[in-house]
């Protein structure tokens, strides 16, 4: 990266000072253009004849949106890798029966791969609430790309990911969260004695803040538990997924954030690919580096293809007779008091989970953003 700098800052030096506008814009054009060609990442070079295979198992279920993006990235993989790495996909369910057997099963090298959502693993990893999207959080999609890429973040959830016999390749944006109830949910005083499925961990305790009644399940009990009344109402992530499981048939309620905001609890709720640390180390540095920037292709593909079905979804859902309610910007403020304290919580689980916390409120309260202020966490500290 330095020296592309200098290559960028010699090909700038050599523009007379005379020259006209016009002239100095070519040359900068045509210095830029050099940078950016000498930093692509260049064809795959085969490195050895023998082909590995990776079993590689998602959190999506058949049949949904989610899963067809991730069994179409998977199995392209043999092609883009010259024929050196299979990558076998398998959904949710298939290999690990759940959540916990899953993490397991990429440990201890059962599988080779997993992509779940980053946030189930509050329980066994406290820094995983802040390696993905919580209540009140950063809310858009690029300032995790920078925290991740730019600030170090991504570093460290390697360091800490590798205590577990884990290698974390990288974040995979998906969407934001939404709800689904049987009955309307217009205000924060409405999730009083609601029944609620959520992730556990952060999300968990900031429903639990508004009085609700808060239980763990997979994507795919969601609808039978709304289907019998085991639950009021259920967080999961957005309206192409949701309506791919059915909810509209036992959920006639959707709640969004406000105007501009699908979430306020998970705005931009992140997966991950992360593999066995062993399986990882075998590969040749050459793959090791494709590897990583094709989960940066897909992240950006699955992200799009998902954004495109929401469109679509969203007026099936409307078109069924459900009803879309908005959360205020009165809730949100008042909801950002009661969340503060649970963030520091959270961050003091441990040492992990306060070092990253810390990365993002610098980041948070850096001019640039602003998002966080003095007064917000006056009183709190790490």
């Amino acid at each position: 990266m330095q020296e592309q700098g200098q290559k960028q800052d010699a090909a700038v030096a050599t523009v007379p000072k005379d020259s006209g506008r016009r002239k100095f814009l070519k040359t900068a054009a045509a210095a830029g253009a050099a940078v950016a060609a000498s930093s692509a990442v260049g064809p795959f070079i085969k490195t050895s004849s023998a082909a590995t295979t990776w079993k590689l198992q998602t959190v999506w279920d058949a049949g949904t949106s989610g899963y067809t993006l991730f069994e179409k990235w998977c199995n392209g993989f043999a092609e883009r890798s010259g024929g050196e790495l299979i990558l076998k996909p398998f959904p949710a369910k298939s290999i690990a029966a759940d959540n916990n057997a899953l993490f397991e099963a990429v440990s201890t090298g059962v599988l080779q791969g997993m992509q779940p959502f980053t946030i189930y693993w509050a329980g066994k990893i406290p820094a995983s609430v802040f390696l993905s999207s919580y209540p009140m959080g950063p809310d858009q999609p690029a300032q995790w790309d920078i925290m991740f890429d730019a600030l170090g973040m991504k570093d460290l959830a390697r360091e800490i990911y590798a205590k577990h016999g884990l290698f974390y390749v990288g974040h995979v944006h998906h969407d934001a969260n939404i709800i689904h109830s049987k009955k309307p949910v217009t205000t924060l005083e409405d999730f009083k004695g609601l029944k609620l499925r959520a992730p556990g961990g952060m999300i968990a305790e900031a429903f639990q803040a508004l009085g609700a009644s808060t239980v763990s399940l997979p994507g795919s009990d969601i609808f039978p538990a709304l289907e019998k009344g085991t639950i009021d109402a259920a967080d999961y992530v957005g309206p192409a997924v949701n309506w791919d499981l059915g909810f509209a048939q036992v959920a006639k309620y959707i709640l969004f954030g406000p105007p501009g905001v699908m979430s306020l609890y998970q705005p931009v709720d992140l997966m991950d690919i992360t593999v066995n640390l062993g399986a990882w180390k075998r590969l040749s540095p050459e793959l090791q580096t494709l590897f990583e920037e094709e989960v940066r292709t897909y992240s950006y593909a699955h992200y799009i293809g998902i954004q495109k079905a929401n469109v679509v979804a969203l007026k099936k859902f409307e078109e069924a007779g459900c009803e879309v309610s908005r959360l205020s910007q009165d809730d949100a403020m008042k909801w950002r008091q009661m969340i503060v304290p649970i963030w520091y919580n959270w961050a003091k689980k441990d040492a992990d989970a306060t070092r990253v916390f810390k990365l993002q409120l610098d980041f948070m309260m850096n001019d640039l953003m602003g998002y966080v202020t003095p007064d917000d966490i006056k009183g709190q500290t790490l």
